[in-house]
């Protein structure tokens, strides 16, 4: 349980960091204001609710996921295809490379807490057995439901590069990963690997994973852009500013993974409303869109499938196209997406 705390930020580290614009002297901070509404009096209540009120925020039957077909998925083809795994999980074929994108893979969310808040599908571990080579593996942030000690550890003889937010080396070099192979982003940092140009964008969230390294590293979202297509994936945020930003800079997008889930009125500011997540795609001019950021775990107090009916609804009242597909299902991005509402029959 120890390694999964990763690293603690070094004096070095910190000297590091401080040449970043985001660093304010002692930590990592949001373009706006943000912050918690959680105090000492309402927190008891919070933990109990998380942790004993279950009722509705889980499936009543684990999730199925389609069996990984690795002939299909390494086939030639000109446009980006991807298999979601459930919560922030992405594996991507793009311009003949293997991306993986926030590859929480566990059991368990909350690997230090006293009460475990476990995955909606089984053995998923397992399924990095029948992964391919992963020529990039990516990490938004280091929150412990987008970086997990044992999937890192399982997936090290498949990952050849890490792309990673600014401050989430020290965790991967403390669990033996090679420095070498891990290059730092910063907000709108960009590099080029064989045809995809890669830049890491601004999002509205935090980090840490231990009560003395909250904002000791950086958190964002990534953007792919190839010859022929432009992918977004939002990262963790609350809804502002940036969105319209991220879109002039970068967009438009042909299509947009948003984060839709986890939000609670206590932590508003660093996670949307599936509502302000539809919106955020359309301040992002993204074309087409899905929501992630749910079907792995329970980590506020809506139904399980709450994120993804408001999106849908959302969507379909601002027109713009979304796709649903099921955990494990591989979807091309110019092909038509799936819509029908798989959730109901779990």
């Amino acid at each position: 349980m120890r390694e999964q705390f990763g690293k603690k930020a070094t004096k070095l580290d910190l000297e590091k960091y401080a040449s970043s614009p985001q660093w304010d002297g002692k930590k990592f901070v949001n373009q706006e204001v943000t912050t918690m509404a959680i105090n000492f009096q309402s927190l008891p209540k919070l933990l109990y609710k998380q942790f004993c009120e279950k009722e509705g925020r889980e499936p009543i039957k684990k999730l199925p996921i389609i069996p990984f077909d690795k002939k299909a998925f390494l086939s030639p083809s000109e446009t980006t295809k991807f298999i979601w795994y459930g919560h922030s999980v992405l594996l991507l074929r793009m311009q003949g490379q293997t991306l993986l994108i926030d590859p929480m893979l566990g059991n368990n969310a909350a690997p230090i807490a006293p009460f475990s808040v476990n995955r909606f599908s089984e053995n998923t571990l397992a399924l990095i057995d029948d992964f391919p080579e992963i020529d990039l593996l990516l990490l938004s942030h280091d929150h412990y439901d987008h970086l997990d000690y044992e999937s890192i550890q399982k997936l090290k003889p498949k990952v050849k590069k890490y792309l990673v937010a600014l401050g989430v080396a020290r965790h991967l070099v403390h669990w033996g990963i090679d420095q070498d192979a891990i290059t730092e982003f910063d907000w709108w940092d960009q590099t080029t690997v064989d045809g995809v140009a890669i830049t890491f964008t601004p999002t509205r969230h935090f980090s840490g994973r231990g009560l003395t390294d909250r904002a000791k590293s950086l958190w964002g979202g990534w953007v792919f852009k190839t010859a022929l297509e432009t992918i977004w994936f939002s990262g963790d945020s609350g809804y502002g500013k940036h969105f319209k930003e991220i879109g002039a800079k970068l967009g438009p997008f042909d299509f947009a993974f948003m984060e839709s889930g986890q939000y609670n009125e206590h932590w508003h500011q660093i996670h949307m409303y599936p509502e302000e997540s539809v919106q955020a795609a359309i301040d992002g001019k993204a074309k087409k869109i899905m929501p992630v950021h749910w079907a792995g775990f329970s980590l506020a107090q809506h139904s399980w499938i709450d994120p993804v009916t408001r999106f849908v609804a959302e969507s379909q009242k601002m027109k713009i196209s979304y796709g649903v597909p099921k955990l494990g299902q591989l979807i091309s991005v110019d092909a038509p997406y799936p819509h029908s509402p798989w959730w109901a029959d779990e």
